[in-house]
């Protein structure tokens, strides 16, 4: 558990502890993860309040106590009565929640947790590559032919069989003019070319985040050649002290070189782990320096409208350089 450690940075910026809605970082403090609403509040003797469909999951080894929720009137006595001055909370605090919670203490927002969770324990690098190896086997089972929501449908049962407890996201298969568009929906189609899949599974709670295109035409190739030289040059310069936008200068110099510049139209990655999209974020207004431990994924992708899109992403290991963790051919 990371407790200890979150309640030292918390001590070190006058802080007398925090209330933790986010299920994702609960499971990081604690190991367990309720699945529905539950309230951390994270002092010295730190309560878990959860709903009472939780309780049979709640692991025996649990060091802290837990309660049930029943009302925020009985949240907030157990939340005021070590009398606090100072509360952190997290910059996602609902603001419904918020007002329900509000009491005579000051509330501070941080992202005290989320910057813990950036870098990565050797278990959690451990279950990173277990969902990665999921991803992978659950592709390579998968026959890309048919339409575009039956093979979304048939990796997504690939991930399960395999060992994902879900999708890490909603399963993107985007064929023909439909792959133009990034976050493509997917379509009851007869599958074309390229075909640009991108899928994750998840192991005990740790995502992977991979995307392959497979292409045909001369013009398919070329593109993809450039996303991948692309991707190439940007993973060379990963190494901790680096900052997260320089990795993105550098795929989109590549691109803009070949004429493509206004095609790449999202970041070049982002952190991954617990959630698909955690910080930093490899974009050009992330002035954050890249940290040993870190596990990142790598996109760069074109887009031509009305015709096709392409995109290649693998995840990375932020190390004295990177280290790739995906193993799949990036050309399929």
């Amino acid at each position: 558990m990371q407790i200890k450690n979150i309640l030292e940075k918390l001590n070190s910026i006058d802080l007398d502890g925090m209330i933790v809605l986010k299920s994702e970082n609960i499971a990081y403090l604690t190991g367990f993860k309720p699945s529905s609403f539950s309230v951390l509040i994270l002092k010295d003797d730190p309560i878990l309040f959860i709903s009472k469909m939780d309780y049979e999951d709640v692991p025996e080894n649990l060091n802290i106590s837990v309660e049930d929720f029943t009302s925020f009137n009985n949240l907030n006595k157990a939340i005021i009565k070590n009398k606090p001055d100072f509360l952190g909370v997290e910059n996602s605090l609902p603001l419904g929640i918020y007002k329900k919670i509000k009491n005579n203490f000051k509330i501070k927002l941080t992202d005290i947790i989320e910057e813990s969770r950036r870098i990565k324990s050797e278990k959690e690098l451990k279950y990173i590559k277990e969902a990665i190896k999921i991803a992978e086997k659950s592709f390579k089972n998968t026959k890309l032919e048919g339409s575009d929501n039956l093979v979304a449908a048939e990796l997504n049962y690939n991930l399960m069989v395999e060992g994902s407890l879900k999708p890490a996201f909603e399963t993107i298969v985007a064929s023909g003019t439909a792959s133009s568009k990034p976050h493509a929906f997917l379509q009851q189609k007869t599958l074309e070319n390229p075909v640009l899949l991108d899928w994750g599974a998840v192991y005990k709670n740790y995502c992977s985040d991979i995307s392959r295109t497979r292409v045909e035409t001369e013009k398919q190739h070329e593109i993809i050649s450039i996303v991948i030289e692309a991707q190439k040059e940007a993973i060379k310069v990963i190494k901790p002290g680096i900052k997260a936008s320089y990795v993105d200068k550098i795929a989109r110099e590549v691109i803009e070189d070949y004429g493509y510049a206004e095609n790449f139209i999202h970041s070049t990655g982002h952190g991954l782990g617990m959630e698909v999209h955690e910080g930093p974020s490899l974009s050009k207004n992330e002035e954050l320096k890249l940290e040993k431990g870190m596990v990142l994924t790598v996109e760069p992708g074109i887009y031509i409208p009305g015709e096709f899109g392409i995109r290649v992403e693998d995840d990375i290991l932020v190390k004295k350089r990177a280290k790739i963790l995906t193993k799949l051919d990036q050309i399929i």
